[in-house]
């Protein structure tokens, strides 16, 4: 009796439809962490007071490879959209909206330093690939 029931429950599982995955471009952990980077990256670049956390960086990299490859993404789908020109104007224009909405004005640096200082103190993503020196 068994036997019938655990085939009936295999059948079933295979019956059901797959999963759609969404495009790694909508998905959100993934596209929040890669705005995140890009706010560190503009935030050192702008304030002379802050540096990168480099084997940070690094590290918080592999580990977003890493998460995207556990939720079913392929290397050749990871690549692909690492490599879009569309999304990285679409990740970079987020990361500018964030920063504008910060207090950030391009040409002053005290507005970069304060807003990375911030980003430090309240450790957020950004904050954790930052350095104040």
């Amino acid at each position: 009796m068994k036997r019938p029931m655990l085939a009936a429950i295999a059948l079933a599982f295979l019956a059901l439809p797959a999963v759609a995955q969404v495009p790694l471009s909508q998905e959100t952990y993934i596209n929040d962490r890669l705005v995140q980077a890009r706010v560190a990256d503009m935030l050192r670049r702008g304030c002379p007071d802050i540096s990168a956390r480099m084997i940070r960086a690094f590290s918080e990299a592999r580990a977003l490879k890493r998460y995207a490859l556990d939720q079913g993404y392929s290397e050749t789908e990871i690549e692909t959209f690492l490599d879009s020109r569309e999304d990285r104007r679409r990740i970079y224009a987020e990361a500018d909206r964030y920063m504008v909405q910060n207090g950030v004005v391009n040409g002053q640096p005290e507005t970069f330093c304060r807003l990375g200082r911030d980003e430090i103190a309240r450790q957020t993503v950004a904050g954790s690939l930052l350095s104040a020196r």
